[in-house]
């Protein structure tokens, strides 16, 4: 039999602003309480928020905002006040402790050398094979390594998000994907037909996101369909230079939309012809193709390590290197215009994505834990 648990999911991200981290933690919290068990989320207090923290979450210390090497934003926990660790640990009295990202700084170190609950880790990010993520691992690895003695399980969302921390313990490490909620990213009952073939992009609007090179392979592909349309969803620090970029070539049919609301992404998910997700590198998994994936929607998608795992066997067939512009172009003009391979991907992706139902998800978290308790006590 199942005991219910007392579970606090430690999130080092501001946890109003969006990112594949984020979207897991919030969704795990929610099966652990459909499947009996409490569930607190603890997150640092993001920078110049002055509310109390939304129902089920807890702030523990502040944020400030971090630009890293490799051209993406972020707000990381900065200060953590030891006795309100204390305090908090020794008020909720959690069963299970699960820290995500535990090498992101500081809360998650403070929390752990504190803890006397289990302690579960999940290890989403990888970081790029460059000389200069060779250099940061150097500098991160010893805070890294310190860590690793008080995790009791250590998982991976994915192998690329594996291969770093395996290089830092003997500790067995276990697999478990993102996961998605299929019923709220069902592919819609009647698939409209749009006037307009639509190719759409949900993301930030950052370099290692590709979407410059999204953008020229678009321009090469309008001038062969000039029905054709782009749709950039999403906010960031590379927005402007975008803009200026579709204005300089002239390029038409590209509509920018800003940050959408989840209801607003999930319409356009599933009523787009083809989405795009050309990211470069610094990708372990990429919750949004599975969004896609399990929407229907035949999927475009760079070739990095990350977007590689999740995209196998028929699922391969959209993988392009985003650099390469006439490939690029190619790869988005047969997913919008091939039928028959339109069909057999859809084929595909019906299939593929149950396995990443949140519920099959909660069931090999819920299992990890209630083993790790027995082990512990």
């Amino acid at each position: 039999m199942i005991r219910s648990m007392k579970i606090g999911l430690v999130l080092p991200y501001n946890i109003f602003l969006g990112g594949g981290v984020k979207e897991y933690v919030m969704a795990l919290q929610a099966e652990m309480i459909r499947r009996g068990h409490q569930a607190l989320v603890i997150t640092p207090q993001p920078r110049g928020h002055k509310d109390d923290a939304p129902e089920g979450v807890i702030f523990l210390g502040g944020s400030t905002n971090f630009k890293s090497p490799f051209a993406t934003t972020a707000q990381l926990s900065v200060t953590v006040n030891t006795d309100r660790v204390d305090e908090v640990l020794a008020e909720e009295q959690f069963d299970i402790l699960h820290f995500h990202e535990p090498w992101v700084p500081i809360i998650g170190r403070q929390i752990l050398t504190r803890s006397s609950s289990v302690n579960v880790a999940t290890f989403h990010a990888k970081l790029p094979d460059t000389i200069l993520s060779r250099t940061i691992e150097r500098v991160v690895t010893p805070y890294t390594r310190s860590i690793t003695k008080y995790l009791d399980v250590l998982t991976a969302v994915s192998e690329p998000a594996a291969t770093y921390i395996q290089q830092l313990t003997d500790k067995p490490l276990v697999l478990i994907p993102n996961g998605i909620d299929l019923e709220k990213y069902a592919p819609p009952k009647k698939r409209p037909i749009n006037e307009h073939p639509t190719i759409l992009y949900v993301g930030r609007l950052e370099k290692r996101k590709g979407v410059k090179y999204l953008i020229l392979a678009f321009s090469q592909l309008v001038a062969e369909m000039p029905d054709a349309r782009l749709l950039i969803g999403g906010d960031g620090s590379d927005r402007d230079d975008l803009e200026q970029l579709v204005q300089d070539y002239e390029i038409p049919n590209i509509e920018f939309l800003g940050y959408l609301e989840e209801d607003e992404k999930i319409k356009l998910l599933q009523t787009c012809d083809v989405f795009c997700a050309p990211s470069l590198y610094g990708e372990s998994f990429g919750i949004v193709l599975l969004e896609s994936i399990s929407c229907g929607i035949p999927t475009v998608a760079g070739d990095n390590p990350g977007y590689s795992y999740v995209l196998q066997d028929r699922g391969a067939i959209g993988l392009v290197d985003p650099k390469n512009t006439d490939d690029f172009c190619r790869t988005l003009k047969l997913m919008l215009t091939d039928e028959t391979l339109r069909a057999a991907w859809r084929e595909w992706a019906a299939e593929y994505k149950q396995q990443f139902d949140y519920t099959r998800i909660g069931e090999h978290y819920e299992r990890v834990y209630q083993e790790a308790l027995k082990a512990k006590h």
